[in-house]
């Protein structure tokens, strides 16, 4: 095989908390670990409110996929767990300041508690052209 999967630690988020990759790019593919709304410095944001969560979560996604050589509108498909179906609206809200006019395909699942007490957590798959 001549395509290696290759592992992206982006520079502007913390250090994985896990044994995992913030990212991987492989076949033209960049696939991003789910992203909780910890800061760069690694400190927290779960005691903030559920935007502020958001923003951070989809910040630290949109990093690691910028990483991987893409943008918003090179986004396939995004997943968000949120913590309360009475958040989604307000999860729309911050989703689409941030992607702006990418749409890309994305499923919202419910879920009663994440880790840290966070109340958002976001993956996404994206293509590169790099």
């Amino acid at each position: 095989m001549t395509d290696a999967i290759e592992r992206i630690a982006p520079a502007g988020l913390a250090p994985p908390a896990g044994h995992y990759s913030h990212a991987v790019r492989h076949g033209g593919l960049i696939l991003t670990s789910g992203q909780l709304g910890a800061r760069a410095d690694g400190t927290h944001t779960a005691d903030l409110p559920f935007e502020d969560q958001a923003r951070q979560a989809l910040s630290n996604m949109l990093a690691a996929v910028a990483a991987g050589g893409a943008g918003p509108h090179d986004i396939l498909k995004v997943t968000a767990y949120i913590v309360g179906v009475e958040n989604w609206p307000r999860f729309n809200a911050v989703y689409a300041e941030l992607l702006g006019d990418a749409r890309p395909a994305r499923t919202v699942v419910p879920v009663p508690e994440l880790r840290y007490g966070y109340l958002v957590e976001v993956d996404a798959i994206a293509v590169t052209r790099a």
